[in-house]
């Protein structure tokens, strides 16, 4: 099985930045599309940004022109970078594919506060 290792959440001011890492087997985001989770307090899991085996992304409404997804294969790494954070962006944030789900990990938390 393989599995999906989230990092780089933390403490952010209002207006700040954060890059999300997502960690897995070598081939497995070459070959699938992955895409960035966040469930906030009392709120349902979200898929805020995807990105295809092809290269396409996309971002849920909230987060369009803020974030962004890439990938880079040889280090077998899916990001997420996150500007011009917003106190509505805190919650955890975890990775998975688009089509099935991978067991869910612990996730990173994302705390924008000042």
């Amino acid at each position: 099985q393989v599995r999906l290792v989230e990092s780089g959440g933390g403490l952010v001011q209002p207006g700040g930045s954060l890059r999300l890492s997502c960690a897995a087997s070598g081939s497995f985001f070459r070959l699938n599309d992955i895409g960035w989770y966040r469930q906030a307090p009392g709120k349902q899991r979200e898929l805020v940004a995807g990105i295809s085996s092809g290269g396409g992304t996309n971002y849920a409404d909230s987060v369009k022109g803020r974030f962004t997804i890439s990938r880079d294969n040889a280090k077998n790494t899916v990001y997420l970078q996150m500007n011009s954070l917003k106190p509505e962006d805190t919650g955890v944030y975890w990775c998975n594919t688009l089509s099935f789900f991978m067991p869910w990990g612990q996730g990173t938390q994302v705390t924008v506060s000042s």
